[in-house]
């Protein structure tokens, strides 16, 4: 018996495995599909989009253009093989009733995993694809040439912040490095709701959990009423899109949490006009005054060429943050003065587009053809770059 005791003491000890190992040991490996080879070109070129059409060679877009790869046009019958086996049963069966999909895939490049936002089309009775590749380094805030309000806004413990803007506009990127930063240097519980999910987060400090809507959830309405007894002290909420989603997550926010969301919107002040529209105009007296409450700060961006070696792109920020003078006029509904504030709110951090376009030309991110192309203000911006400060009206 003592014998038998010492030679279980003397065994040697069972090897720790590497995450690593782990992660090979127990994932089988998925079945490589044709398609995957499009997706690594993409990857390789540093593209952000992949674009195939039936009749088009594959189309990738680099640093905001669209370039066709080399090699023929692709046929109905290589596109459906090229695209059939992306999808499974679910997503299969939702593409049959409503003629698209949208979802995550994952491709390995050179021994790392990419994620691809993929959405699935019908046009003209042919089955097309446009992916977005997710990066998998999430850049800081000087990686991303954002104004300095973005890391105040991190440090509140309860309220709202807004992303507006287009598809494509770099939002689901900005909050990224904003939750990327909260994640450095508090101890919170995050959790997000994402359709799909488009970084997947490393913690350091911060407990994170990350839902996908379809597959670990059925819709951001079921999941923000699930959030709110997750214990969660951040939320991200890939898109305000309806009625129920805004007032859960104005919910959340009254009751201790600091909500993120986007909401596609062209400015900061036009955004409150976009939430309202979603609501009966019966609710809109209450609505205005929960987000005068409740609300930290908009941010509206546009992605926009650069002229600096090695930036491919630099958003362009319109940042309104909720002063006591913007509550004021957002309360009164006098939304056609919330530019005016934004303009002589520089104190407080906020900037309109003219500015921000101004301090791209000054620092040398942008040319000025590329800033009038998109300025809301040609003259304001002109008379800026001139050194002709633009008078303020009254709007107290």
């Amino acid at each position: 018996m003592g014998s038998h005791k010492k030679e279980e003491a003397d065994a040697p000890a069972a090897p720790v495995l590497s995450i690593e190992e782990l992660k090979a040991k127990y994932t089988k490996k998925r079945e490589e599909l044709p398609v995957d080879k499009l997706f690594r070109a993409l990857v390789r070129l540093k593209g952000s989009d992949l674009h195939l059409k039936v009749g088009r060679p594959p189309i990738v877009r680099v640093n905001g253009e669209l370039k066709p790869l080399n090699r023929p046009p692709i046929d109905a019958e290589e596109m459906a093989g090229l695209l059939f086996p992306l999808m499974d049963e679910r997503n299969r069966v939702i593409f049959d009733r409503t003629g698209g999909a949208d979802f995550a895939y994952v491709v390995d490049v050179d021994g790392v995993d990419w994620r691809f936002r993929v959405n699935l089309l019908t046009q003209l009775g042919r089955i097309g694809l446009v992916a977005r590749r997710v990066n998998n380094f999430i850049p800081n805030f000087e990686g991303l040439n954002l104004p300095p309000v973005m890391e105040t806004l991190c440090h509140f413990d309860q309220g709202m912040v807004l992303l507006a803007g287009v598809t494509g506009s770099g939002k689901s990127t900005t909050i990224a490095s904003m939750l990327n930063y909260i994640n450095s240097i508090y101890s919170k519980h995050i959790l997000t709701l994402e359709d799909p999910i488009e970084f997947v987060y490393t913690e350091d400090k911060c407990l994170i959990n990350q839902r996908e809507i379809g597959m670990d959830v059925i819709d951001f309405g079921i999941g923000m009423k699930h959030a709110v007894r997750e214990d969660p002290d951040i939320i991200l909420v890939g898109e305000m899109r309806d009625e129920e989603t805004f007032m859960t997550a104005i919910h959340a926010a009254e009751t201790g949490h600091l909500v993120f969301g986007t909401i596609h919107a062209s400015s900061a002040p036009s955004t409150i006009g976009r939430i309202l529209d979603l609501f009966s105009e019966d609710m809109h007296g209450a609505i205005r005054s929960a987000l005068a409450m409740n609300m930290k700060g908009i941010i509206a961006q546009k992605l926009l060429k650069s002229i600096k070696p090695g930036v491919g792109r630099v958003p362009t920020c319109e940042v309104m943050t909720f002063t006591p003078m913007i509550q004021k006029l957002v309360l009164e509904g006098q939304d056609h003065k919330l530019s005016d504030a934004i303009r002589i709110g520089a104190e407080e951090g906020m900037q309109d587009f003219t500015m921000s376009l101004h301090h791209l030309i000054e620092i040398g991110l942008i040319d000025r053809p590329t800033a009038f192309q998109v300025a809301p203000n040609k003259e304001a911006l002109k008379m800026l770059l001139k050194g002709i400060a633009v008078s303020q009206p009254g709007i107290l």
